[in-house]
C-alpha cells in the first residue's frame, strides 16, 4: 500500500483516509476472490468477535456457511462450548437452519423466534418435538399475540427432497417453480432444513469455510489465566479449527507465555493471539508461536478503554504498522474493531490485514445470541455489552467466591448494556455480508485487484480532513 502524498507523522483512523482509484482490468465485482491469505481457512475476510452478545452457534454456522469464521467466547463452560461446536459442525453448509416452535408457544414468542422477514419460515413441531411442517413467518402477522401456535391455521410451504438441492442453481429453479420464497427440505420424509431463493443464490457466490471433513469451520477463544494450553487442547479435541488466545493487553508476559504453552502442544490448528497495536508486540507473539495477531485496543463500539485509560491507538495506523511487521515474519494480522461501514473493512484490508473482526455490527442480527426485543416504537433490537464491562466480568468470574467476584467488578470497563437495533432492510447476517462484501469487491475493482494480496499491493491511500470525510456521506434529504 502506498500513500498518495507524504505519509503524515500522526496516527490515522479509518475516517482519516480514503482509497484512490487506479487503472483496473478487473471487469466485474464477481471476478474478485475474497479468500484470506492466512492459515485460518477464511473464504471471505470476516470474523465474528468472541463476544457473548455477538457469537453463538447459530451465528457461527451462518457466517461459516458464507465463508467467514466466528470465534466462540471464552466466558462459557467447556460443556456448553462442546455443545456449541457440535451444533456448528452438524449444520448444513447449504440449507437454512430450522426455527422450531412448539404448539404451546404463544404467537408473541414465535414472532421473536422468526420475525416477518423475506423468506423466513417457522417450523412447527409435533408433541414429540419432531418437525411437522414449515409455514411462512408472515402467517403470524394477523394472529393475536397471546394465542398459541397450536391454534394457528396456516398453509405449509412446499417441500423438496434433499437429493434435489445439491446444486444451488437447480434448487433455486425448484423454489421459483413452486412460486414461493422458501421451501422445506425433506430427507426420507423428515424435514431436515429449509432453503430460501435468496440463500440458493448466495450459495453460488459465497463458498463455505469448511474443514477437511467438509464441515463448517469454527474458532474458540481461551483466556490467559488458569491453564490455557489444557483448555485449548480440549477445544481442539471437540472440533475447533482455530484457537484464539485473547486478552485486552496482549503484550504482557502472561499472554506471551500462554501463546508459548499452547504452541508447545502442537495442536495442528492456527493460533491467533492479541490484542496489540505495536510492531514489537507482534514480534514477541509470533516468536512465541502465534500465526495471526489480533490488532486493536479501544476502537470497538462497546469499548471505553481509551476514555478510561488513555490507552490505545488509532486503528488504521495500528493495522498498517503491525501488518507490515507480521508479513515480514511470515504471520498475519486481524484488524479487530472500529469498523462501522464497508469502507472501513476495505481500508483495513488495504492496510495489510488478512481479515477484519466485527462485533457490535453483527450483534444486531437475527442470528446473534439473545432474544429479539421490541421497543416502545415497535422497533426490533438486541442487547449488547462490552467484554470488559461489569456484565461481562460477572459472567467471566461467576465461579469465583462472591467477595473475589465483587473485587473484580470494581474495575470493569465498557458498556454493560446497549440496544443494538436490527436494520429492517438487513436483519440477518447474510444481509450484512452482502452489503460488506459488495463494498469490498467494488473497492478492489477500483484498485485493479482481483485478490486480497493484490489489493494490499495496489492500494493507494490519501489523507483527508473531517470535511472530506463528511463530503462522502449520502444526504438523508436534498439540500
Amino acid at each position: 500500500m502506498d500513500f498518495l502524498t507524504e505519509r503524515p507523522a500522526h496516527d490515522l483512523t479509518y475516517s482519516d483516509v480514503f482509497l484512490v482509484p487506479q487503472h483496473s482490468s478487473v471487469g466485474s465485482r464477481l471476478a474478485v476472490d475474497l479468500t484470506a491469505d492466512d492459515p485460518t481457512g477464511l473464504r471471505i475476510p470476516l470474523v465474528a468477535a468472541n463476544m457473548t452478545s455477538v457469537t453463538g452457534p447459530r451465528l457461527a454456522a451462518a457466517l461459516a456457511r458464507r465463508g467467514g469464521l466466528a470465534v466462540l467466547p471464552q466466558d462459557v463452560a467447556l460443556q456448553e462450548l462442546d455443545a456449541a461446536i457440535h451444533q456448528v459442525k452438524q449444520a448444513s453448509p447449504l440449507l437454512d437452519p430450522l426455527v422450531l416452535a412448539r404448539p404451546s408457544h404463544t404467537i408473541a414468542q414465535a414472532r421473536a423466534l422468526a420475525p416477518d422477514t423475506r423468506g423466513a419460515l417457522l417450523t412447527l413441531v409435533d408433541e414429540h418435538g419432531e418437525p411437522e411442517r414449515c409455514i411462512p413467518a408472515s402467517a403470524l402477522a394477523h394472529a393475536l399475540p397471546d394465542s398459541t401456535v397450536g391454534d394457528l391455521v396456516a398453509e405449509a410451504v412446499p417441500a423438496i427432497d434433499a437429493d434435489d438441492v445439491t446444486d444451488p442453481r437447480e434448487a433455486f429453479a425448484l423454489i421459483e417453480a413452486a412460486g414461493v420464497e422458501a421451501v422445506a427440505v425433506r430427507r426420507h420424509g423428515r424435514i431436515i432444513g429449509s432453503l430460501s431463493a435468496r440463500s440458493a443464490v448466495r450459495a453460488t457466490i459465497y463458498p463455505p469455510a469448511l474443514d477437511a471433513h467438509g464441515r463448517l469451520r469454527v474458532a474458540a477463544a481461551v483466556g490467559i489465566n488458569g491453564d490455557p494450553a489444557e483448555r485449548a487442547a480440549a477445544l481442539v479435541q471437540a472440533g475447533v479449527d482455530v484457537i484464539v488466545i485473547d486478552t485486552a493487553h496482549g503484550h504482557q508476559e502472561q499472554a506471551v507465555r500462554a501463546v508459548r504453552e499452547v504452541a508447545a502442544r502442537d495442536l495442528s490448528v492456527p493460533i491467533v493471539a492479541g490484542n496489540v497495536v505495536t510492531p514489537q508486540a507482534v514480534r514477541d507473539l509470533v516468536e512465541a508461536g502465534a500465526h495471526v495477531i489480533k490488532v486493536g485496543v479501544g476502537p470497538g463500539a462497546m469499548c471505553t478503554t481509551r476514555m478510561m485509560t488513555a490507552v490505545g491507538r488509532p486503528q488504521f495506523s495500528a493495522v498498517l504498522e503491525t501488518a507490515h511487521t507480521a508479513r515480514e515474519l511470515g504471520a498475519r494480522v486481524w484488524a479487530d474493531g472500529g469498523v462501522r461501514y464497508p469502507r472501513d473493512v476495505a481500508l483495513a484490508l488495504a492496510a495489510g490485514a488478512s481479515a477484519v473482526m466485527i462485533g457490535s455490527w453483527f450483534a444486531g442480527t437475527l442470528e446473534a445470541p439473545g432474544d429479539i426485543e421490541v421497543d416502545e416504537q415497535g422497533r426490533w433490537f438486541k442487547s449488547s455489552w462490552g467484554m470488559a464491562s461489569t456484565k461481562a466480568v460477572e459472567q467471566r468470574f461467576r465461579r469465583l467466591e462472591a467477595f473475589e467476584r465483587a473485587r473484580k467488578t470494581l474495575f470493569a470497563e465498557g458498556i454493560s448494556s446497549s440496544r443494538i437495533y436490527l436494520d429492517t432492510e438487513r436483519p440477518s447476517i447474510d444481509d450484512l455480508l452482502d452489503m460488506i462484501t459488495s463494498g469490498l469487491r467494488s473497492s478492489m475493482t477500483y484498485a485493479g485487484a482481483s485478490t486480497l494480496p493484490e489489493f494490499h499491493d495496489r492500494a493507494v491511500v490519501g489523507v483527508q480532513s473531517a470535511a472530506g470525510y463528511d463530503e462522502g456521506k449520502a444526504l438523508p434529504v436534498s439540500w
